[in-house]
């Protein structure tokens, strides 16, 4: 198929269908005249390009996700935006300020947060695989937007992008990653930050969390303590994620460096430490699990 059909089929311009050609997004067959021969994987393609570059997605990104089989790429695209969207509302908040008569010493200061959130956001994304990545990119972005203010906040940026920069590869055997695949294939950001605000509100009420969940809670740990449980796939990747954690320094570095650098997140992780401890006395035994 030439390029003139395949231009009134995808809605696409000439020059673009020969842009995405040159990135090696496609690869059509040359023919003896030179011309380049289109099949149908290459018309699939560029429509899912089309599709991506309306929704603001660089070649680049399009290339990852056009060789992605697990959805990983455009699962990690989505927090990407929702991201940048926050980004942008805040932005526009900051405008506003700044005609209201804010001063742009501050208005620099704040921008300079936003741009060590996304730093922050962008190299853990990076760091950790697919959903696991996702969830500590979503969850560690609210605690991201106070400014820098002393040397010692300073010093514990700089440690948390040493720690991201320097991080091992999270390798994970192929049977247990097609399960973490496949069980969260279909977790977006919406939901991701939805689990994060019911442990957040359950960190700021432990009582009322564990009377209101207490059936829930004791048939998850039931669970838990069974073979059915142990010997399944949640299991052992789980295990792995705890080796891979207390062998990298994401305990002893990342977390203490960024308690450092957020006061907000070093109220948060109190409150999460007060509300384990409640559990604790309630559930001694799950020390165990």
């Amino acid at each position: 198929m030439l390029i003139n059909e395949v231009s009134k089929i995808t809605r696409l311009t000439k020059k673009a269908i020969e842009y995405y050609a040159s990135q090696g997004l496609i690869s059509p067959a040359v023919l003896e005249n030179r011309y380049r021969d289109y099949n149908a994987q290459d018309i699939k393609k560029l429509n899912k390009i089309s599709v991506l570059r309306k929704l603001d997605v660089c070649i680049e990104d399009i290339r990852h996700i056009l060789n992605d089989t697990t959805n990983t790429a455009l699962q990690s695209e989505s927090a990407k935006k929702e991201l940048e969207y926050q980004r942008d509302f805040q932005k526009n908040s900051l405008l506003q300020r700044l005609s209201q008569g804010t001063s742009y010493d501050e208005i620099s200061l704040e921008l300079r947060s936003m741009e060590r959130n996304r730093i922050i956001t962008d190299r853990l994304l990076e760091a950790f695989p697919g959903y696991y990545g996702r969830v500590l990119c979503m969850h560690f972005a609210q605690f991201l937007k106070e400014p820098i203010q002393t040397e010692s906040q300073q010093i514990a940026y700089e440690t948390v992008l040493s720690f991201l920069d320097n991080l091992p590869a999270l390798e994970i055997p192929k049977e247990l990653e097609e399960f973490f695949t496949e069980s969260t294939c279909y977790i977006g950001t919406d939901q991701i930050s939805e689990m994060d605000k019911v442990t957040k509100h359950a960190c700021q009420n432990p009582d009322e969390f564990l009377s209101e969940s207490k059936e829930i809670l004791e048939q998850y740990f039931e669970y838990k303590k069974s073979d059915e449980y142990k010997n399944s796939p949640a299991s052992k990747l789980m295990e792995r994620m705890k080796g891979f954690n207390a062998s990298n320094g994401y305990n002893d570095i990342f977390i203490p460096a960024m308690k450092k650098l957020s006061p907000s997140y070093a109220e948060y992780y109190q409150q999460l430490e007060d509300a384990n401890k409640k559990l604790l006395e309630q559930y001694p035994e799950i020390e165990q699990l």
